[in-house]
């Protein structure tokens, strides 16, 4: 008898790496789809199917990165939206991390009356700048204050103006590379964060249910974004700003696993995935790994 959890899931895939300091990012979803991980998932008793994978367009109406990678996400927006109006979960693989501005506004912009909607969020780095603060001026290091109502307009009105995220039903787990500014921010919003310690301290698991049931109260539907960078880069090699000191790659699929049977899961995002920073396809395996646990249970 089969113990998929999901029967049916849409694949989506952003390859972009223009809002990353290294842009390689952006074919890691076509190398994905090469390396046959609808295939991998079909066989494990998930009929997945590749809905879209989006690429930028340089048009001469898109004048600079943030007009393109805004169009992006408008567009993977209107994907995302037609995977929750079939009723099927989806899993989003990026590119660099700013196509959560994307995934999760289609993902707002779907619910009735744009009811809240609950976020975890793993990552070795906070995501909030805004045009401001940033040293860089890398729109990765900005989604989740854009999605939380800040940073630039053309960022931050996607699909809808105003914020999709409301701070109380946001939690950040993994932290452990971040700018003051950043971290003020967050604070001052009162966005729950797990530094790295934290979780070293309490298991990923505790802080994983914990944070599960922080972002449930006054949500009925919720989601998780995963930076790869999260995963500590003997196990996850391939992205663009390892951080050591990260979570293990086996802590992270066993703490998922029973998140992924919580209601109201509408899919999952995975940002970050750089081939050519990959060793023997390490990091392509995790990825693999976490969308087959997730959607499938490992023969639970």
């Amino acid at each position: 008898m089969s113990t998929t959890l999901y029967p049916h899931l849409r694949l989506l895939g952003a390859a972009s790496g223009l809002g990353a300091r290294d842009p390689r990012c952006g074919v890691g979803p076509e190398l994905l789809r090469g390396m046959g991980l609808q295939r991998t998932l079909c066989a494990a008793g998930c009929e997945a199917v590749w809905q879209a994978i989006l690429y930028p367009q340089q048009t001469p109406l898109l004048t600079d990165a943030y007009d393109v990678i805004a169009d992006l996400c408008q567009r993977l927006a209107a994907e995302v939206m037609v995977a929750m109006q079939a009723g099927t979960p989806f899993a989003v693989l990026g590119g660099d991390h700013s196509c959560a501005i994307g995934t999760w506004s289609g993902a707002v912009a779907t619910l009735p009356n744009r009811r809240p909607l609950g976020l975890i969020w793993i990552d070795a780095h906070m995501d909030s700048h805004t045009p401001e603060t940033s040293t860089s001026g890398a729109v990765h290091g900005m989604p989740l204050a854009s999605l939380l109502g800040y940073g630039d307009a053309r960022l931050s009105s996607v699909q809808f103006a105003g914020p999709k995220l409301f701070a109380e039903h946001v939690c950040v787990i993994g932290v452990r590379s971040y700018e003051s500014t950043e971290a003020a921010f967050l604070r001052q919003h009162k966005v729950r964060v797990y530094f790295m310690d934290e979780v070293r301290e309490r298991g990923l698991s505790t802080v994983m249910n914990e944070a599960y049931e922080l972002i449930s109260r006054g949500t009925t539907r919720f989601g998780v974004s995963i930076d790869l960078d999260a995963i500590d880069p003997l196990d996850a090699p391939g992205v663009g700003s390892p951080e050591p000191g990260g979570i293990a790659a086996a802590d992270l699929l066993q703490a998922l696993a029973p998140l992924s049977a919580k209601p109201g899961l509408l899919g999952i995002e995975i940002a970050e995935f750089n081939p050519a920073r990959d060793h023997d396809d390490k990091t392509a395996r995790v990825i693999t790994r976490l969308i087959e646990e997730f959607f499938t249970g490992g023969g639970r």
